[in-house]
């Protein structure tokens, strides 16, 4: 058993399962995670208080043949049609980082490739994706489009076919990072501006209004996390954002669930800094249709 201050985790992802009355907790787990280090894989974490946890329990391998060996980074467990999809971004040298859905019948895995290879554009740098399906029972992925190809990343969607496998739709982008009032450039490339995208995730209120939070940085290159909001409801916005970050404390990629006491919770990771990652547990409150710490 380990303190949740001595698991190391990015992109911290919780599944509750009722059944059990247990939280396994997915993420970037893999201290291999970075540049041209070649990856291992993904583990999870079991817990029943956010504070002990279980683990670390392998959730992916790859095998000798899969086409990336590199950058492992952000897995998301989604429960679908009773079975369980991880969305998760690589690269290899031959390939764009990209993100590619993983595939298993319980939740513990192993999760095996589902996709072929990555669903988010091949000639793409691209990040991030998560599962959201539409009020119509359409499954969309959200993903970023990474600022290190385009300056100024974005958040787009795609919509997939219902098994999962391959993308139904053209691209639409949502949504660039300057737009939102709150983040900052973080250095200047070939004379223009960078801004960042990471992490979005969908959250539809108590009313049926769809938000979305999605991580950037502020003043100073501080990690934040951000709240935008769809003016028609759907997943083709417009996207409204929020004045100010919801937390800006060098933490982000969050997601949001509730424990089985019915608390709404955001977990994040902080701070932003490489092998201190570690998860954290805010509680939110949804008031008028806008999410508060």
């Amino acid at each position: 058993m380990k303190k949740r201050e001595d698991v190391y985790i990015r992109d911290p992802f919780i599944v509750p399962v009722k059944s059990e009355k247990s939280y396994y907790m997915f993420g970037t787990t893999d201290k291999n995670c970075w540049r041209d280090q070649i990856a291992t894989g993904f583990d999870y974490y079991k817990t029943t208080d956010l504070e002990n946890f279980e683990g670390p329990f392998e959730a992916f391998r790859p095998s000798a043949d899969f086409w990336a060996n590199k950058n492992f980074w952000a897995p998301e467990v989604h429960k679908y049609q009773g079975e369980f999809y991880l969305f998760a971004t690589f690269i290899a040298d031959e390939y764009n980082r990209g993100t590619q859905v993983l595939h298993s019948k319980q939740i513990e895995g192993p999760y095996q490739p589902h996709s072929d290879r990555a669903l988010t554009p091949a000639a793409w740098m691209a990040l991030d994706g998560t599962l959201f399906v539409d009020q119509n029972q359409d499954p969309w992925m959200v993903f970023c489009h990474e600022w290190v190809q385009i300056y100024d990343g974005t958040i787009c969607a795609v919509k997939l076919t219902k098994d999962l496998k391959e993308t139904a739709s053209e691209v639409k982008t949502l949504f660039s990072a300057s737009e939102a009032p709150w983040t900052e450039s973080i250095k200047e490339v070939d004379g223009k501006q960078c801004y960042v995208t990471d992490g979005p995730f969908l959250y539809r209120t108590e009313n049926n209004k769809l938000l979305m939070i999605w991580s950037s940085f502020v003043e100073n290159n501080i990690y934040a996390i951000g709240v935008s909001r769809s003016e028609s409801g759907t997943i083709m916005g417009p996207w409204i954002h929020e004045e100010k970050p919801l937390y800006d404390q060098d933490a982000g990629h969050g997601m949001i669930f509730e424990t089985f006491e019915n608390q709404l919770m955001l977990t994040i990771h902080t701070p932003n800094e490489t092998g201190k990652e570690r998860a954290i547990f805010i509680e939110l409150t949804e008031k008028n249709d806008r999410l508060m710490l």
